[in-house]
């Protein structure tokens, strides 16, 4: 069983920075993609990066040049930077997974099926 858990999000100012993790376990194989999702008080979710099992990185137009997905080497911890925060990226931010998967599809609208794994999520807040 796949599990997610995320941490580092926080209260930053327009214009800060935060670390997000996702630490994984219960991968059975390397053929998993992960991702970031975000969903702000009144709005659906939606998915901000990917990191696909060939290491392809894939972002929202929203978030192009500020944030960026990766991968600890050995272990099955993905990070988000976010960068130039804005007000407008506040919200739940969540780690999700799923295997054998075009994730890509996550930051192109589509919603991810119903085997993705997820994580509880964790809050970040800009304010201006």
């Amino acid at each position: 069983q796949v599990q997610l858990v995320e941490s580092g999000g926080g209260s930053v100012q327009a214009g800060g920075s935060l670390l997000l993790t996702c630490a994984a376990s219960g991968f059975t194989d390397n053929s998993y993609c992960m991702g970031w999702f975000r969903q702000a008080p009144g709005k659906e979710r939606e998915g901000v990066a990917i990191l696909d099992a060939d290491n392809f990185v894939r972002y929202a137009d929203s978030v192009k040049g500020r944030f960026t997905i990766s991968k600890h080497s050995t272990k099955n911890i993905l990070y988000l930077h976010l960068n130039n925060l804005k007000p407008e990226d506040t919200g739940l931010y969540y780690c999700a997974a799923d295997r054998d998967v075009w994730c890509h599809s996550w930051v192109l609208g589509e919603a991810p099926d119903p085997s993705t794994s997820w994580g509880q999520g964790t809050q970040v807040t800009v304010s201006s």
